[in-house]
């Protein structure tokens, strides 16, 4: 990702065609060391690409991407009828109640420090 930043970083600053030396300038300046095997991939994918139609191409793909799950989710919640939500109130505060009674007893009438 750091090549790919670095080519696109290059390109906005005019540079339509970088080489790698030009990447490995950019991500030189900020302490990064380049590995020649993926610098060159990156340089050979985008060579002679427009940048703007390649991020349009992807965009275009990341559209049909599922991202599943989030739907059903909302839909459950707008399906709640008052009577359920009265029934997880009642639900909520019998736990609570529990959870007191509980507590009260771990101690046993002395605490830790007394």
């Amino acid at each position: 990702m750091r090549y790919v930043a670095a080519y696109l970083l290059s390109v906005l600053g005019g540079n339509k065609n970088p080489s790698s030396e030009d990447i490995e300038k950019i991500l030189g300046s900020v302490g990064i060391e380049a590995e020649k095997q993926k610098l060159d991939k990156v340089i050979k994918e985008l060579k002679g690409k427009d940048v703007n139609e390649v991020m349009e191409e992807g965009r275009s793909k990341l559209a049909s991407v599922p991202l599943g799950g989030g739907v059903t989710a909302v839909v459950g919640v707008a399906a709640d009828t008052k009577e359920t939500t009265e029934a997880v109130k009642v639900e909520t505060k019998e736990e609570a109640k529990k959870e007191e009674s509980e507590s009260s007893d771990e101690d046993m009438g002395f605490g830790l420090f007394d």
